[in-house]
């Protein structure tokens, strides 16, 4: 079964497509939780980061190179942003085709909340 962003990868889904090399593809988030939350996804569905291997090095680090690139063009590289890879249920994994996520544009605060 063929996951969201591998329609959105074959041009069955709309996005608003910010990035797009041979390996990578990258696109807003349609509910972002900050000014600035962009998918990068791998043109290989990957189901999690479980399933990742290496034949699939090229592509992962890509989704780095690109997002320092995607931060320099949103204007968020200077001040700071956020990567998150989530994995698996308990990780906050909603769909399952690898995916790092970009957030920036506004201080973001810790990353989960500290418990006493």
């Amino acid at each position: 079964m063929s996951s969201v962003f591998s329609k959105i990868i074959a041009r069955e889904l709309p996005a608003d497509i910010v990035y797009e090399d041979d390996l990578v593809i990258a696109f807003r988030d349609i509910a972002p939780l900050a000014p600035v939350h962009v998918l990068i996804v791998p043109k290989k569905e990957i189901p999690t980061v479980n399933d990742a291997s290496a034949a699939d090095e090229a592509a992962l680090g890509r989704m780095f190179l690109a997002a320092a690139k995607i931060a320099e063009a949103e204007g968020i590289a200077a001040d700071g942003y956020r990567l998150i890879v989530n994995t698996n249920t308990h990780g906050g994994q909603e769909v399952f085709h690898l995916h790092l996520h970009l957030l920036g544009g506004r201080a973001l605060g810790p990353m989960l909340a500290r418990k006493p």
